[in-house]
């Protein structure tokens, strides 16, 4: 008795007074719903057992703390990071103090402790601690255990998980010499071993006490059930474990008796139902405004119209429901199959308890025959209320053809009616528009749910036709006629995509002075910027989002804190703009400055940073030196003022190929091709496989041909991951002739021209007077890199050499500066060093 102690591993530490707010403080005795949510104790991990032998690997767990301790935390927090805390994030340092401040100031739910996170460590500590009764009290003697390497890791790793965050790692204040590295365990284990034998331990198999010290004799009817029988440390979270051994002693016991254990009393537990079919099932929520029939807003525009002027329409009205389907064929395949919702209803106006949701149904995209291209995903349930009152919810998602920033509002909008009684017979008790917040849907991405499918290949398999179900609908209502399909096998599931370390994105649409209609989409990770991106010819602002590098630009600019903005301008196929004839002057001297001026307006920026790629940095440049204002610094890639080219590219310039083409009745051409592709189009992969590459470059994927043909080679394949090669599809599609023939143009010249092959933008160098970086592959085989060092002579002449920088990528290509698999390490520095020291410029 008393040997084989553990404390699981346990460790404790804090990431103090971080550059991200946290919320990790209890409401205590304040009103919870006056506060922000703070969510359980734990609700996530870092799992990092896999690879490594059962006894070394550990996992890392984020933890809130309880409200009553709220008071005490700002001066002991500080306290202890002051003595014992690591600043990781030094640059921080004045902001860390003022937030110091607010806390102690403000209370625990503002400043330094609202930046703070609590981090437990959970890993083997060897299990061999002992507890002694010392005057009538339990002492655990367990020298040096403080001292263990497996404890110094732990601490590492939170401390680089502090880093993370940009805060301060602060240890365990009891873990520190003077106090003789003391530690602190939630999830004390042992004491009472299990053993085969009394020699090893206190209890038996069954969790039974030995009746000796000798032997496997028991004492009758005499069993320990709980965490102290664990004769290890488990280095996760003990419940499951300790949950586990005492039903299956019950269990054991019942069956040695004779016992019948009766469950009916603590709640039916049903069988599983005999479905062979794999399902489907998510969880969703919903918040927004309700207003009774008669007392406020009760139609669509109503409610949006008092959102957009800051208003509200109504009380609050929130769901949470889970979705089931026990059929996913029928699903997708008959929109007449409805799936079951279970779940509550907030709605302060009709009950001030929330209402129970029975006999709801869900369908997803039904045709709505009165309308024009539009579905419905249909909610309809009873809500009941704690007295007796019966309402009855109907509710639809619009989906309908549109642009595509059209899609959130869409998919994420359910404009609700409210009947009285059981069914949509009864008299209409109000209406109300819901939304899905951006971090709720995320949430509900978690919660899909294959059910009844019989392995791991089963429930990804459902996943993926539902997930791609979906999509294709989608895509079918906002794609537009120029964006790639999904994946370059039309039948084939589409490939996973792992979500992106970002913030939520906003959509932010705008117009030029000429009516067309663009995009540019918000990633605010901070206070850097803002900083526009820009993509080239054919392609869209996924060149800058694809996830399958591991960190692709979008993400690394968020990581230090950029205010991001993605640039959808005219030429990017994900707009209906970009199958229109336009010139490279329409991009430069019309997009740019709506662009511009737009991210000014929202931020209140006196000025932007750019990074702009291909022939979105030479419209770019002709934008600057066309009289373009509110920009401050640049990262050009690839080309801007000058053109120098390889032979074949200047061959089909001179050839005035594009200009032929066009004759010809050609009016755009597309990189984007499947397996479904009509004769002509298969007769064309055949062709342009003809197109001459090195050896090295040589590939089986007609869409990269297509893209050499159209451009001429992008990147260097050695830099490309296969995931990226087979997803180029995705992020090539339609260019048209018009843009091309410029290109042509200014090839030609051997520099920009306008759309009458005049030098009327060269002349303005001056306005090219601000810090420039540029950057090139110095295997280009579209521009080669004596163009962007032909500019930088140029400008250097005109305003000095303080200006402009310039960074040539060994072994990268054009476009594999923005996508490749090592980007983020060997082009990406260049770029965030140059908007690093321009911040004020």
């Amino acid at each position: 008795m008393g040997r084989g102690f553990s404390g699981n591993g346990d460790s404790a530490g804090f990431a103090y007074n971080t550059a991200q707010e946290v919320r990790s403080i209890g409401a205590g005795n304040l009103p919870a719903q006056e506060l922000p949510p703070v969510g359980p104790c734990i609700t996530g991990l870092i799992d990092l057992r896999e690879g490594s032998g059962v006894r070394s690997g550990m996992v890392l767990e984020e933890c809130a703390l309880p409200g009553v301790l709220g008071a005490a935390l700002p001066a002991a927090m500080g306290a202890t990071a002051a003595l014992h805390g690591t600043n990781t994030a030094p640059e921080e340092r004045v902001q860390q103090k003022v937030r110091e401040a607010e806390s102690l100031v403000l209370g625990p739910r503002e400043g330094a402790v609202l930046h703070s996170q609590t981090y437990l460590a959970l890993t083997h500590d060897g299990a061999d601690g002992r507890m002694e009764l010392v005057e009538d009290r339990v002492r655990i003697r367990w020298p040096g255990v403080g001292s263990k390497d497996v404890f110094q890791q732990a601490d590492a790793l939170m401390t680089k998980a502090a880093q993370a965050l940009k805060g301060i790692a602060t240890r365990n204040p009891l873990w520190t010499e003077t106090r003789g590295n003391s530690l602190l365990s939630v999830h004390p284990l042992g004491g009472c071993i299990m053993a085969d034998s009394a020699e090893a331990g206190v209890v038996d198999h069954r969790g039974q006490v030995f009746a000796s010290s000798e032997g496997t004799g028991v004492h009758e009817g005499l069993y320990v059930c709980d965490g102290s029988i664990v004769p290890t440390s488990l280095g996760v979270n003990p419940l499951l474990t300790i949950s586990a051994l005492a039903e299956r002693s019950a269990m054991i016991i019942s069956e040695e008796r004779g016992w019948h254990i009766d469950y009916a009393g603590k709640g039916a537990i049903a069988e599983p139902p005999a479905v062979e079919k794999p399902g489907i099932r998510f969880t969703e929520r919903m918040k927004g405004h309700f207003a009774l029939e008669g007392g406020g807003a009760t139609k669509p525009e109503e409610f949006e119209a008092a959102e957009k002027r800051g208003g509200q329409a109504g009380s609050s009205f929130e769901f949470v429901l889970t979705i089931i389907s026990d059929d996913l064929d029928e699903l997708v395949e008959d929109a007449r199959h409805e799936a079951r919702m279970v779940g509550t209803v907030v709605a302060p106006a009709l009950s001030p308890r929330p209402l129970t949701v029975t006999h709801g149904t869900f369908n997803l995209f039904v045709k709505d025959e009165n309308a024009v291209e539009t579905r419905r995903m249909k909610y309809r349930m009873r809500l009941t209320a704690d007295d007796g009152r019966a309402f009855f919810f109907s509710g639809d998602k619009i989906v309908r053809e549109g642009p595509l920033w059209k899609v959130w509002h869409d998919t994420s909008t359910l404009y609700i009616t409210l009947h009285e009684g059981v069914d949509e017979g009864g008299p209409v008790v109000g209406k109300g528009v819901l939304r899905i917040a951006p971090e709720d849907f995320i949430k509900q991405l978690g919660t899909l749910e294959a059910t009844h499918a019989r392995n791991t290949e089963e429930r990804l398999a459902a996943t993926v036709r539902f997930g791609r179900y979906f999509a294709g609908v989608v895509y079918d209502y906002y794609g537009g006629a120029t964006s790639p399909e999904s994946v370059f096998d039309p039948d084939a599931p589409p490939r996973k995509k792992r979500p992106l370390r970002v913030p939520a994105p906003q959509l932010v649409p705008f117009k030029t002075r000429d009516g067309v209609e663009l995009l540019l989409t918000r990633h605010q990770a901070g206070t850097q910027g803002p900083v526009i991106l820009s993509h080239g010819l054919g392609v869209s602002s996924r060149i800058f989002t694809i996830d399958t590098i591991e960190t692709n630009l979008l993400e690394y600019l968020c990581a230090n804190g950029y205010d991001v903005w993605l640039l959808d301008y005219r030429s990017s196929i994900l707009l209906p703009a970009s199958t229109a004839q336009y010139t490279a002057d329409d991009v430069a001297m019309k997009d740019y400055p709506a662009a511009v001026a737009k991210v000014r307006e929202v931020t209140g920026a006196p000025s932007v940073q750019m990074v702009a790629h291909c022939f979105g940095a030479t419209t770019f440049s002709m934008a600057l030196l066309g009289g373009l204002e509110g920009v401050r610094s640049a990262v050009l890639s690839q080309i801007s003022t000058e053109f120098v080219v390889p032979r074949l590219v200047g061959l089909k310039a001179g050839l005035h190929t594009p200009n032929l083409l066009e004759r010809l009745g050609v009016k755009s051409m597309t990189a984007y091709t499947d397996t479904k592709s009509d004769w002509l189009s298969r007769l064309y992969n055949k062709a342009v496989d003809l197109y001459p590459v090195d050896k090295d470059e040589e590939c089986d994927s007609p869409v990269c041909h297509r893209i050499t043909f159209m451009y001429s080679l992008l990147y260097e394949h050695a830099q490309l991951n296969e995931a990226t090669h087979a997803a180029l599809h995705e992020m090539f599609g339609l260019a048209t002739i018009r843009a091309f023939d410029g290109i042509a143009d200014m090839v030609r010249a051997g520099h920009i021209v306008d759309a009458s092959e005049k030098d009327t933008y060269r002349p303005h160098l001056n306005r090219m007077a601000l810090p420039i970086r540029f950057i090139h592959g110095e295997r280009n085989g579209c521009f080669l890199p004596e163009s962007t060092q032909k500019t930088l002579e140029v400008l250097v002449r005109a305003n000095g050499p303080g200006l402009y920088s310039r960074r040539v990528i060994p072994e990268y290509g054009h476009i594999d500066c923005i996508f490749g698999k090592n980007a983020a390490k060997d082009v990406f520095p260049h770029i965030l060093e140059h908007l690093e020291t321009t911040q004020k410029a």
